[in-house]
């Protein structure tokens, strides 16, 4: 997929949540557009967080109201890196800085109590209360760390207290086959793109075709003209992911063409 069809898919990503959510954390609101177009340079081994980063960028650049100040600032200690802001930028003369958040996260009711307990990392790797959790304990702390407060001082002449902490969080979230019990409080429940199933449950979907895309095209809407692999070649290709305990993003697509964007997962 060309890097247009990423930034497509990231434009087409909601929010996680609005203005604030339990954690205190405020959203980013990003000005609306109807301009979709994107000319940059991507380079091809970006990864995927970095190259949402850059889609961000891209997008703050094209709003008259917002200005750019800086990105990507490595704050240091002793020639020691204590983490990165993301960005700094003015939104109508306010200064903010801003943590940048892409993810995916599947629903499992066994984890937790709360409405953000429950969802993980397709991998079980991660979680968003963990990322919750780095992002304030953290990522928005290090404003206030003194090398930074140096920092902003020199390069901007501005002082920690006078800018605002927003994170600008987009999610994509996968709910259980034929679950109907995902329900809502705080989340946005626009952010569910699809479904997750057990590798073992595939057989019902053995008249379907399937596709495997990259990971930097996980942001992608899924595309009828596509090389679908049918049944047998698709698992061919899925086993040594879920043997070596991987559950990738796959685009499904029924005999009647329906399209679906789906986890396969190896644990229960």
């Amino acid at each position: 997929m060309s890097y247009t069809q990423q930034y497509l898919g990231y434009l087409s990503t909601p929010v996680l949540w609005k203005e604030n959510n339990d954690w205190g954390l405020r959203q980013f609101v990003m000005p609306t557009t109807t301009d979709t177009a994107i000319n940059i340079n991507i380079e091809l081994n970006l990864r995927l967080g970095k190259r949402v980063e850059r889609f961000v960028s891209f997008e703050l650049r094209r709003h008259k109201n917002i200005e750019i100040l800086t990105e990507n600032i490595q704050i240091q200690k002793d020639k020691i890196t204590l983490g990165e802001i993301d960005c700094l930028l003015k939104q109508d003369g306010t200064p903010i800085h801003l943590e940048i958040v892409y993810k995916f996260y599947l629903y499992d009711p066994s984890v937790g109590a709360t409405e953000y307990d429950h969802w993980i990392g397709p991998n079980r790797k991660d979680s968003l209360v963990d990322k919750l959790t780095k992002l304030k304990d953290k990522q928005l702390p290090l404003l206030y760390r003194p090398e930074t407060a140096t920092f902003l001082k020199t390069t901007l002449d501005l002082e920690p207290a006078n800018l605002q902490q927003q994170v600008y969080f987009k999610a994509q979230l996968f709910i259980p086959y034929n679950s109907e019990t995902v329900r809502f409080n705080t989340l946005n429940p626009d952010c569910v793109k699809g479904f997750y199933i057990h590798y073992n449950a595939l057989l019902q979907f053995q008249d379907c075709k399937f596709y495997m895309p990259a990971k930097t095209d996980w942001l992608c809407e899924v595309k009828t003209q596509t090389p679908w692999l049918n049944f047998v070649a698709f698992v061919d290709k899925l086993q040594p992911l879920i043997d070596n305990k991987t559950a990738p993003l796959c685009w499904m697509k029924s005999p009647k063409g329906l399209l679906s964007k789906c986890f396969v997962v190896w644990w229960t």
